[in-house]
């Protein structure tokens, strides 16, 4: 563990054998990042070498600088590599309805869609309030992209069966200061794709640029559909389709962070660009966020896309496949389980129909058996519900899966909902986010087993509040509890 006598930073360095040994004894804490019981966060595709080779990659080109091109050729050439594969395999490139697709890579999902949020603002220099379109279910980090660059967002409702929107709906949310329209393939809470083409058609016909949202699962749908999925059009392929964004370090497998950000021409890129002139130093000219971009994340994706190939990513979307009809299976052999969508992509959702299971009680049931999922709250309409991200290392824990759902749900009728305090519930109804005193956040967090250092085991207490409160007082509890666990180690 670290010294916490010395921190960081000590008077006198210490060996690389003690630092390593330091790291590995603080990761033993950290859920584990292969194995298939890992339903978030990482994407594991069980093949043996991959994260030596991605590994050396990086090393190869972590000190390489990605705010000058002309410096470090090595890295546009692999920039480029990693933009004309994720082209090709989104329907652009040569031969296509959008030969001239450009892209570029960036250091993950939230930093894309906001790159193209971007894009679409500056693109209309005439709008005083410029406004963007996106459903309920598009990723939050549409609505932080709004926050950042102060664009209007406004959220289309999904249907409660579909978990999609309706077009007609879409089309009304459209004004006259729209200057993007939102599609999702496929949405990340539940794996469903959005009805793209008529999503971009309306947007089209109002003379809105479209982005598609594959940032999740888009990179797993052309191998899908190869395999004989109904995977229905969603890319570059569709009319009205402008910009794209699909994660590598998701289903390509690669380490975090690489995303790529696709649009169908270079005047559409253009204003995503960032340059300036008007100070001493160098000219500025940012493609992305960041200005200094280390070249290791850049390197490792385009190895491992080398690597596996497409023979390698056909494979492991076969197997991933296969592993998600297994856990659906799972879940419809448990009384009182309901998937909340059909499968169509790498999720598998589900919800409690019993109202003696507990679900958030069933999440830290299935984590003490060594199964790591993802509660999501209740939204308008839609239930609670547990989410599993499905990747090819999934596959061999399949069949452990399903009568570990059954003991769990055992487990969680047995131990009966979570009851909070009335005082507590109450408080949680009736407080406002500006309310909320140091003491008060200290003292509920105290409640909940939370503080500095690790979060508690079983969170069911914590969720079951959170679920009780508002949505704007849920925020600011959740940006206060985090806050405790941040603090620096003197």
């Amino acid at each position: 563990m670290i010294d916490e006598t010395t921190g960081a930073l000590p008077v006198e360095g210490v060996s690389a054998a003690r630092v390593l040994d330091e790291i590995r004894a603080l990761r033993a804490a950290d859920r584990p990042t292969h194995g298939g019981r890992l339903f978030a966060y990482v994407y594991d595709p069980g093949v043996a070498g991959l994260d030596e080779l991605a590994q050396a990659a990086y090393a190869e080109s972590a000190h390489v600088n990605g705010l000058d091109p002309t410096a470090f050729p090595s890295l546009l050439a692999m920039e480029n590599a990693l933009v004309g594969a994720a082209a090709r395999l989104l329907g652009g490139g040569p031969g296509t309805s959008a030969p001239d697709v450009v892209g570029s890579v960036t250091s993950g999902g939230t930093e894309s869609l906001i790159l193209a949020v971007k894009a679409a603002r500056d693109a209309r220099p005439d709008l005083a309030d410029p406004r963007i379109v996106v459903p309920v279910s598009g990723h939050a980090a549409f609505a932080k992209a709004a926050h950042y660059l102060r664009v209007a967002l406004d959220p289309v409702p999904v249907d409660p069966v579909t978990l999609r929107p309706a077009v007609a709906d879409v089309a009304a949310a459209i004004r006259p200061e729209t200057v993007l329209v939102v599609a999702s393939a496929p949405s990340y809470a539940h794996g469903v794709i959005d009805p793209v083409a008529e999503i971009a058609a309306v947007a089209a016909a109002a003379g809105v640029r479209c982005h598609v949202d594959a940032c999740f699962g888009g990179w797993t749908l052309p191998w899908l559909r190869r395999l004989g999925v109904p995977v229905p059009p969603f890319d570059f392929a569709v009319p009205g389709v402008t910009s794209i964004s699909v994660d590598l370090h998701k289903y390509a497998y690669a380490p975090k962070g690489v995303s790529v950000l696709l649009h169908r021409d270079p005047g559409l890129r253009a204003p995503q660009f960032f340059a300036y002139g008007d100070w001493p130093g160098y000219t500025m000219v940012n493609p992305v966020i960041a200005s200094t971009r280390s070249g290791g994340p850049i390197a490792a994706a385009y190895a491992t896309l080398r690597h596996l190939g497409e023979d390698g990513y056909l494979r492991l979307a076969a197997v991933t496949r296969d592993a998600v009809a297994g856990l659906a299976d799972a879940v419809r052999a448990v009384d009182g389980l309901r998937l909340l969508a059909e499968p169509e992509s790498t999720v598998v959702c589900f919800t409690a129909d019993d109202p003696g299971l507990d679900l958030f009680v069933l999440v830290d049931e299935l984590t003490a058996r060594g199964w790591h999922t993802q509660p999501q709250l209740a939204y308008a309409g839609l239930p609670a519900s547990v989410h599993l991200t499905v990747t090819a290392a999934v596959a061999p824990r399949v069949a452990e899966f399903g009568p570990a759902l059954a003991e769990a749900a055992a487990a969680a009728r047995a131990a009966g909902l979570v009851v909070l305090p009335p005082e507590l519930l109450a408080l949680a109804g009736s407080l406002t986010p500006e309310a909320l005193t140091p003491d008060l956040v200290a003292g509920l967090a105290a409640g909940l087993g939370l503080g500095a250092g690790p979060a508690p085991d079983r969170m069911a207490a914590v969720n079951t509040l959170l679920q009780a409160a508002p949505v704007r007082l849920r925020e600011r509890l959740l940006v206060e509890f985090v806050g405790l666990l941040q603090r620096p180690a003197w």
